[in-house]
């Protein structure tokens, strides 16, 4: 099983194992999109960083595109454990954890940017949803 297929099959069980009112969340809405743009623009960047450079090198940014897959699919779990959590301690915890994934898949969206490949041209698409995201957050927060 590949790493795609067992995050698709995690996405799967996410929904599954989710309260109904969570999933209905716009916040929530927000962060599997940002799942599944992370792993389309992901697997776009893998066909053109994956080459060795001409002295045998690998391209160093091809690691950027795997932790935009991996920073996105936490998005989803953080919000349903900061939605569940009694204790209010507990829940800031998992509220900070957001905020820190959300601003580090945006540096890596940035930094992918830079990268040289075509699909460069879909991460400013990606930070736009992430700017959207976190001005949902911020509504958010004020419902917990």
């Amino acid at each position: 099983m590949s790493n795609f297929d067992e995050i698709a099959l995690d996405k799967r069980n996410m929904l599954y194992n989710t309260p109904q009112n969570l999933s209905e969340l716009p916040i929530y809405k927000k962060a599997l999109d940002i799942f599944a743009l992370s792993q389309n623009i992901s697997t776009y960047l893998n066909q053109d960083l994956s080459a060795l450079k001409e002295d045998g090198s690998e391209d160093n940014d091809i690691y950027f595109s795997g932790d935009i897959v991996q920073q996105s699919v936490s998005l989803v779990p953080e919000i349903v454990n900061a939605e569940l959590e009694r204790f209010s301690e507990r829940k800031h915890k998992h509220i900070a954890s957001l905020k820190h994934i959300t601003n580090m898949l945006y540096k890596n969206a940035y930094r992918l940017e830079h990268s040289n490949s075509n699909g460069k041209d879909f991460l400013p698409i990606l930070r736009n949803e992430l700017k959207k995201f976190k001005k949902l957050q911020r509504t958010w927060l004020l419902t917990l």
